[in-house]
C-alpha cells in the first residue's frame, strides 16, 4: 500500500496497444461503483455517464470493458496522477483530426505538454515519449517532424479526475480499497438494465473459483423491484419489456437436450438454501446458480438469452463464450438480458472459427492467371533519381502567385501574404514566393512545398497536403522483395462462382537504406511470407493487376511502427488493405465483403494508380 494523494484515471486500451482516458465525467462514475464495493454488482453502465457510451459495460472483477452489441472485449485499469498534473486540474490537450472535430491526447502526452506549457516553454519535442511531433505554443499547432504537416491543438478546462488520498492499493484490482465495504452503501439505480446488470452479477460472484458441491437450493421469492411475469410459452412472443422486470429467469436444462428446468434459481438471492418446489415428488435436485462451475455457466448463459425470444430470431455473434479470456462467460449472458430488454432481437452464439488458409493445394493444382504474363514479381533496391533539383521539379507543377489571397498557407499555417514560417533547414528559395497547384488550384508558400519534398521520397512526384492529388508518378519506400500470383481451385466465402487468386508476398529483415526513417539501422521483417486472397473474377483480376503496379512501385509495404504490436522498424502494409484470411471474416480481413473490391480500388487511386497507370506502365 502507498500513502499519497493522487487523481484517478480510468482508461481502455486500443487496438494500437495505446491506453486511452475516459473523460472525467465517465471516471467519477466508474470510480463511485468501484468504492462501493460488491454491493454495487461489480458492473458500471457506461451509458449512465456518457450517452455514447450506452453499448459499454466494465466488469470491475476481470478488469475488461464489454460491448454488448458486438461482444468486444477490452482491458481497463484504474491509473493514478499527480493531483498537480493536467488531469488533477481539469485540463485536457487536444488535437483537431481530418473531419475537423478534436481527439484529446493520451494521458502522458497530456502531461508533458502542459508541463512545458506551464514552464512556458515555446515548444515541445515529443519525441522523448515515442511521438515524432512537436507543439508549437506560438501557433497552437502540432507539427510533424517527418511530413512537416501541420494540425492544430487546443488546450481546454473539463471537470477534475477524482481525488483519492491515503493508502493507495498498487495493484488495479476491485474493490478499490480494504475500507470500501465499510462505505455508506450507495443507493441503487432503479433502471431495469441496472437491475438486471446486478442480480445477475451478483448470483455469479457468489460461485467462486472452482467447483462446489452440489446442494439443494430452494427458489426464494422475486424482490419486490422486480415484479412477477408470466413466461412465454415456446415460440410465443415475449411482450414489451418483459424481460427488463423479470425476477427470475428459467434455465433450460440439458436434460434430453430440450427439456426445461421444473425450478428457477433467483438471480437475486443466492444465499438462501432449501429443498426445491417438487422435491417430494423427484429424488434429484436441481443447482443453484452459485454452485455451478464456469462450464454450467457458459451454457445457462446462453440457455437464459434464449428464454428471451421467440424461435427463428436472427444471431448476433458474441465473442468470447468459450472462455479463453477472463471475463465469465456469464457475462455474455448478461448481454443477451441486456439486448432483449431493450428490444433488439438476440441470441448467444459461439463465434466461427478462424480460417486463414485454403485447404491443401498441390502443384498440379495451381494455375497461371489468364491475361497475366509470368507469376513472379521482384523489387530491388531503389535506383537514385540524378539531374533534377526540388525546384526543378516542382517548377512542373505549379503556377507563381504574384498577388496571394489573404488566407493561410496550410503546411505552416502562416499568411500566404507573409513569409513561410518553416524553421527548419532552409531551402534555396525566397520564404515569401506562392506558388498555385495546376491541377487542384490550391495555393502554398513555394518554400514550404520545396521543404516537404525534401522530407519525402524525393522521387519527382508530389501529392497536395490539402486534397491529396498527386502530381508525376509517386513512389514508396518498400524493401526488397517478391510477390507470387496464382489461381488455387476454392473458392472465398461470398465468390462461390469463381475460384481464388492468391498472392504471397516474402520480405525478408534487412538495413534501412537512405530512404528509410532510420538510414543504416536494421529491420524486421514479420509474418512473411504473407497470404492475401481475391476472388479469381474480372474485377479480382483487375484489382490484382492494380496492385502489381503498386507493388513495382514500392507502395505496399513500408518501414515504420507497427500499428499492431508497436515494434519499430519493422515492415507494415503502407495503406493499401489485403484480405489475409481465407474462409472467416473474424479480424475483418476476410470475406463475405461485398464492397472490398471498390475500397481496394479506391485505395490504390489515392496512390495515383489507376487503369491508366496500366497503359502508362506499358509504355
Amino acid at each position: 500500500m502507498l500513502l499519497a494523494s493522487a487523481v484517478v484515471v480510468w482508461e481502455w486500451l486500443n487496438e494500437h496497444g495505446r491506453w486511452r482516458p475516459y473523460s472525467p465525467a465517465v471516471s467519477h462514475h466508474i470510480e463511485a461503483v468501484a468504492r462501493a464495493g460488491p454491493r454495487a454488482g461489480g458492473s458500471v453502465v457506461l451509458g449512465q455517464a456518457d450517452s455514447r457510451l450506452a453499448p459499454y459495460i466494465i466488469d470491475l472483477q476481470s478488469m475488461h470493458q464489454f460491448r454488448q452489441d458486438t461482444g468486444t472485449i477490452r482491458p481497463v485499469r484504474r491509473s493514478y496522477y499527480d493531483p498537480s498534473s493536467a488531469p488533477g486540474k481539469g485540463v485536457v490537450w487536444e488535437w483537431e483530426n481530418d473531419s475537423g472535430s478534436w481527439t484529446p491526447y493520451d494521458m502522458d502526452v497530456g502531461i508533458t505538454i502542459q508541463r512545458a506549457y506551464e514552464k512556458q516553454h515555446p515548444w515541445v519535442d515529443l519525441s522523448a515519449i515515442g511521438f515524432c511531433y512537436v507543439i508549437d505554443f506560438a501557433t497552437m499547432g502540432q507539427i510533424n517532424r517527418q511530413t512537416q504537416r501541420k494540425r492544430r491543438v487546443r488546450r481546454r478546462l473539463d471537470m477534475v479526475y477524482p481525488l483519492v488520498s491515503g493508502t493507495l492499493p498498487k495493484s488495479q484490482s476491485w474493490p478499490a480499497s480494504p475500507g470500501a465495504a465499510a462505505a455508506p452503501p450507495v443507493p441503487a439505480c432503479a433502471c431495469p438494465q441496472c437491475l438486471l446488470v446486478m442480480s445477475v452479477k451478483a448470483t455469479v460472484s457468489a460461485a467462486g473459483p472452482g467447483t462446489a458441491t452440489l446442494q439443494p437450493r430452494k427458489a426464494p421469492p422475486a424482490p419486490p423491484a422486480a415484479p412477477k411475469a408470466p413466461v412465454p410459452a415456446p415460440g410465443a412472443k415475449a411482450p414489451d419489456g418483459m424481460a427488463a422486470v423479470r425476477g427470475s429467469l428459467k434455465p433450460l436444462a440439458a436434460q434430453g437436450g430440450r427439456r426445461q428446468a421444473a425450478s428457477t434459481p433467483a438471480l437475486s438471492s443466492a444465499s438462501s438454501t432449501a429443498s426445491p418446489p417438487g422435491a417430494g415428488s423427484s429424488k434429484a435436485s436441481r443447482p443453484g446458480l452459485g454452485t455451478l462451475n464456469r462450464s454450467h455457466l457458459q451454457r445457462l448463459a446462453i440457455a437464459q438469452s434464449r428464454v428471451l425470444i421467440a424461435s427463428g430470431v436472427p444471431t448476433v455473434p458474441v465473442k468470447n463464450l468459450t472462455g479463453s479470456s477472463p471475463v465469465n462467460p456469464a457475462l455474455a449472458g448478461i448481454t443477451g438480458i441486456l439486448m432483449s430488454a431493450a428490444g433488439l432481437p438476440v441470441c448467444l452464439t459461439r463465434p466461427p472459427k478462424l480460417v486463414l488458409h485454403p485447404p491443401p493445394v498441390s502443384k498440379s493444382e495451381i494455375q497461371s492467371i489468364p491475361g497475366i504474363s509470368h507469376t513472379c514479381r521482384k523489387t530491388t533496391k531503389k535506383q537514385a533519381k540524378k539531374g533534377k533539383t526540388p525546384e526543378e521539379v516542382l517548377k512542373k507543377y505549379l503556377q507563381k502567385v504574384r498577388h496571394p489571397l489573404d488566407e493561410d498557407c496550410t503546411i505552416c499555417m502562416e499568411r500566404l501574404s507573409a513569409p513561410s514560417g518553416y524553421k527548419g533547414p532552409q531551402p534555396a528559395v525566397k520564404p515569401d514566393l506562392v506558388g498555385k497547384l495546376v491541377k487542384c488550384g490550391h495555393v502554398f508558400h513555394l518554400h514550404c512545398l520545396v521543404a516537404m519534398y525534401n522530407n519525402g521520397n524525393k522521387d519527382g512526384s508530389l501529392q497536395c497536403p490539402t486534397c491529396k492529388t498527386i502530381y508525376g508518378v509517386k513512389t514508396g519506400t518498400q524493401p526488397p522483395g517478391k510477390m507470387e500470383y496464382h489461381v488455387i481451385p476454392h473458392a472465398l466465402p461470398g465468390h462461390s462462382d469463381c475460384k481464388t487468386i492468391r498472392i504471397i508476398y516474402n520480405i525478408p529483415p534487412g538495413v534501412q537504406g537512405p530512404e528509410h526513417p532510420n538510414p543504416g539501422k536494421s529491420f524486421t521483417a514479420r509474418g512473411f511470407p504473407r497470404h492475401c486472397y481475391l476472388p479469381d473474377s474480372e474485377k479480382g483480376r483487375k484489382v490484382l493487376k492494380l496492385l502489381l503496379v503498386a507493388w513495382d512501385r514500392r507502395l505496399i509495404f513500408a518501414i515504420g511502427t507497427s500499428s499492431t504490436t508497436g515494434e519499430s522498424d519493422t515492415v507494415i502494409w503502407n495503406e493499401i488493405h489485403h484480405k489475409t484470411e481465407f474462409g472467416s471474416n473474424i479480424t475483418g480481413h476476410g470475406y463475405p465483403d461485398i464492397n472490398y473490391l471498390d475500397n481496394v480500388l479506391a485505395e490504390l487511386a489515392a496512390q495515383g494508380i489507376t487503369e491508366e497507370s496500366l497503359a502508362q506502365e506499358k509504355d
